[in-house]
């Protein structure tokens, strides 16, 4: 702090803050489960980061009824 500087405490107001506490997240699809803190209480995901498919590279990139060909052939240059 410089010269002159004052110092400011700024107190939180009690009782209006959710109690943040430690809780279990389990995984629905893999069955993993890890500690965190949360306002609410244990709870499930339906997928996880050791599960879904683009965090674990098994993402498959599917070409439903031929889109891709299809824009590629509508937006192709023509000869």
């Amino acid at each position: 702090m410089g010269i002159g500087a004052r110092k400011v405490v700024l107190d939180m107001k009690a009782q209006i803050h959710p109690h943040y506490r430690p809780v279990k997240v389990t995984c629905a699809s893999c069955g993993t489960s890890y500690d965190t803190r949360s306002t609410r209480g244990d709870f499930s995901i339906d997928v996880c980061a050791s599960c879904h498919p683009f965090y674990t590279g098994k993402q498959k990139v599917i070409d439903a009824e031929g889109r891709v060909e299809r824009f590629k052939k509508k937006y192709a240059k023509k000869a």
